[in-house]
């Protein structure tokens, strides 16, 4: 696990992005697309975001490009000030707790899962003409599907009761759509959520004296 350097009080901003790099990068990536999009002539931006989504048609062509760039992407630039919040509030968090490298093998896991699963499930029903054949070239990017993993792996994170609650709360946001007819991107979001919940082995800290997994009290004062 990558060690984070030590926070500095009187620099408060700093040491939260510091601690959390992986995501601060990240963002800043996304911030950068984002204002490509923004700026880009007519079109041209709808070149782009199809260019690098992770839809049926890039995925068969170029599946490693797909999966990798359309994590770094979001269809609407106006939108770059929310995701930012639910960065802080989400993944730093995370990544400060776990690590950079198991934060990020969670996020990855999630959004390769949840791509490749709900495209799958979207191109059978176009085989099946429950779907029209244009769907193929849908677009299909952005951060959601790793940040739903972090909203999972986080449940971990929260002290009795009230990490029941927040269960609760996150199952019934990201499973109500898949009983309500939901979408495949709907699909996404339930089975990134799933791989965060299930990620569980990863949360468990070795105690800094080499005595193995630290209890879940432990975890819980640390909050």
């Amino acid at each position: 696990m990558i060690q984070h350097p030590e926070p500095e009080p009187s620099r408060p901003l700093r040491s939260w992005i510091r601690s959390s790099p992986g995501t601060h990068i990240w963002l800043l990536i996304v911030a950068v697309t984002s204002l490509v999009v923004a700026i880009s002539p007519d079109r041209l931006d709808h070149v782009l975001l199809h260019r690098n989504s992770s839809n049926i048609h890039q995925l068969v062509k170029y599946p490693v490009r797909a999966l990798l760039s359309s994590a770094f992407w979001i269809e609407n630039p106006a939108s770059l000030a929310l995701y930012a919040v639910l960065f802080e509030f989400f993944h730093a968090p995370v990544e400060r707790w776990l690590g950079t490298l198991r934060w990020l093998l969670i996020v990855a896991t999630a959004h390769i899962v949840a791509t490749l699963l709900s495209q799958k499930v979207l191109l059978m029903a176009i085989q099946d003409n429950r779907a029209p054949h244009s769907m193929t070239h849908v677009v299909d990017i952005g951060v959601s599907y790793g940040l739903a993993a972090s909203i999972g792996v986080l449940t971990y994170r929260l002290p009795n009761p009230w990490r029941w609650f927040y269960l609760l709360g996150v199952v019934a946001f990201f499973g109500l759509p898949l009983l309500t007819g939901g979408t495949f991107t709907d699909l996404g979001h339930a089975t990134s959520l799933a791989v965060g919940l299930l990620a569980w082995p990863l949360t468990l800290h070795r105690d800094p004296h080499g005595h193995g997994p630290t209890a879940d009290v432990s975890r819980e004062t640390r909050v």
